[in-house]
């Protein structure tokens, strides 16, 4: 499981899994525990790349960045270190 340090949203962290560039797992540490839960839910089985140009750069209340946007930078980052 890969572990994420989330910036300037609610959720702390975000831990996931990936096998064969799909999304199997998902946990959003702290968040909005409805949204993030049901974030996720959506999300396992989902194509990475799928998965970032859908949630990348979705703004959260002015912050620049939201909880599946940084999902989106975790999982870009993740690629980029395959």
């Amino acid at each position: 499981m890969n572990t994420f340090k989330t910036q300037n949203v609610c959720a702390r962290e975000i831990k996931f899994d990936v096998k064969d560039n799909k999304i199997k797992e998902i946990q959003f540490v702290n968040g909005c525990p409805g949204n993030t839960f049901g974030l996720a839910q959506v999300l396992v089985g989902m194509d990475v790349d799928d998965a970032i140009t859908r949630l990348k750069g979705i703004d959260c209340k002015g912050r620049g960045t939201s909880c599946p946007d940084q999902l989106a930078q975790a999982l870009e980052k993740h690629k980029n270190i395959l």
